[in-house]
């Protein structure tokens, strides 16, 4: 790719995004049917299918890059993209077309449970960073493995708290003014609706092997860090299936489901670690530099902030967006301006 000049290479870039963008739109009908078919439940459906599904952008930058030996890539990427993603949230809530915030439009409280559980894995990530290589076992790092064995430890209790719920939200969710969007998908059979889910996982694949190609190159191009090129243009762009998805489970009336498939998402992700170590054949997290850090710790800050909202369930919106919302933009603005000052 080289070659192609960076026109070129920017076309195809905005190219592999709109193919996100659309086909996070399939999905999220799609996992929306299957929810029900299944009987899965917005939560584990949101944070296993569609956190797979729009995770698959992430797995393809990861591999790549730790093939190719851009390991500054994909913990950027990785680490960056928590930040990124919960920040779609706040889009969430400004295009929600409710007068309450998102977070008090939770049907139940899975989505806190999730958030929590992305804390929990975020703050394991963190820690890796600071393990020297000689700690890994094979090639794996420790904090690699813990990662996943927490990620299937939380999946498995929120199953059994959608099973046996110990907290239950009083009340229903306001509907939108204007009504919940119809789903197409509704009457159709459950092999055609899987048929789509896989389509468009399968175009969400190969649109993100693009993103990490083109995108490489033109960070290189325009002489970018590869780690501040990868926790914020990739990761916004990458980000696109969790929007596209997001926005239309909300016009269907799923808030449940779209906030699950943000956490389940940014949960889902940090378990690419371990496929890294397999790929690069050592540790990748000591690989990361303060600024990945710096930029995965923001994640866990802006998760926390929502999680405090998901608590609070403000009634009223400012100006647009809840105060969670505001303060989460606020504070991630804050953190990239302060990125430039941390060392690296």
């Amino acid at each position: 790719m080289s070659s192609w000049g960076t026109p070129v290479l920017l076309l195809v870039f905005a190219a592999a995004g709109v193919a996100t963008w659309i086909a996070g739109i399939y999905l999220s009908k799609a996992t929306d049917v299957l929810d029900d078919r299944f009987n899965l439940g917005d939560a584990v459906g949101g944070m296993l299918l569609l956190g797979l599904a729009g995770s698959l952008p992430e797995l393809a930058i990861t591999a790549a890059a730790a093939l190719s030996g851009h390991l500054s890539l994909a913990v950027g990427n990785l680490l960056g993209g928590i930040a990124i993603q919960t920040l779609v949230l706040v889009f969430l809530d400004a295009t929600s077309r409710r007068k309450q915030p998102l977070t008090s439009l939770a049907a139940d409280a899975s989505p806190l449970l999730e958030s929590m559980l992305v804390l929990g894995l975020v703050t394991i990530a963190l820690m890796g960073g600071y393990l020297p290589e000689t700690t890994a076992v094979g090639s794996v790092s420790p904090a690699s493995i813990a990662i996943v064995v927490f990620f299937l430890l939380g999946i498995m209790g929120l199953n059994r708290a959608r099973r046996r719920r110990a907290w239950v939200i009083a009340g229903d969710a306001p509907k939108p003014a204007g009504g919940e969007a119809p789903n197409r998908f509704k009457n159709s059979s459950t092999k055609f609706v899987v048929g789509v889910f896989g389509l468009a996982s399968a175009l969400t694949l190969v649109a993100g092997v693009m993103l990490e190609q083109t995108g490489n190159q033109l960070a290189g191009d325009f002489g970018m860090n590869g780690v501040v090129f990868g926790a914020t243009i990739l990761a916004a762009v990458t980000a696109l299936p969790e929007i596209s998805s997001g926005f239309e489970a909300v016009r269907l009336g799923q808030v449940g489901l779209a906030m699950s498939d943000i956490y389940g998402g940014n949960a889902m992700q940090l378990t690419f670690f371990l496929l890294a170590d397999l790929l690069a054949g050592s540790p990748v997290l000591p690989t990361a530099s303060a600024q990945s850090l710096w930029l995965g710790a923001t994640g866990a800050l802006l998760t926390a902030i929502f999680a405090y909202g998901l608590l609070v369930r403000n009634d009223k919106k400012v100006i647009g967006l809840g105060r969670d919302s505001l303060l989460v933009l606020a504070t991630y603005i804050a953190a990239v301006a302060l990125l430039t000052a941390v060392p690296g």
